[in-house]
């Protein structure tokens, strides 16, 4: 059985063929404008109020669903409940901005 002839294709290349270039001689490598520099220590520490603020916000907030739920200081509602989730979300956004 004989092969098959091979279909030619009309037209060329639509880029150019890449061949070896002559680069010339660089000592020191050329700057990038994807390069970000790395970001100073004192920059990546938090204030130490920022955990403290974490920690306010979700014991209040979980101490406020507790006391609702056994109804020992205010009536139970459906408000102070969602207060409590509030404060624990503030606290959840504030352990956001913690480094």
């Amino acid at each position: 059985m004989a092969k098959p002839t091979k279909r030619r294709v009309q037209g060329g290349r639509t880029t150019p063929k890449g061949g070896p270039t002559r680069a010339p001689k660089v000592t020191e490598p050329t700057p990038s404008a994807r390069y970000t520099p790395p970001i100073p220590r004192d920059v990546k520490i938090s204030p130490i109020w920022v955990p403290i603020l974490m920690f306010v916000f979700l014991g209040i907030g979980t101490l406020v669903i507790l006391v609702n739920y056994t109804g020992a200081v205010w009536d139970t509602s459906n408000w102070v409940l969602l207060g409590g989730l509030g404060a624990i979300l503030a606290g959840i956004v504030t352990a956001t901005q913690y480094h």
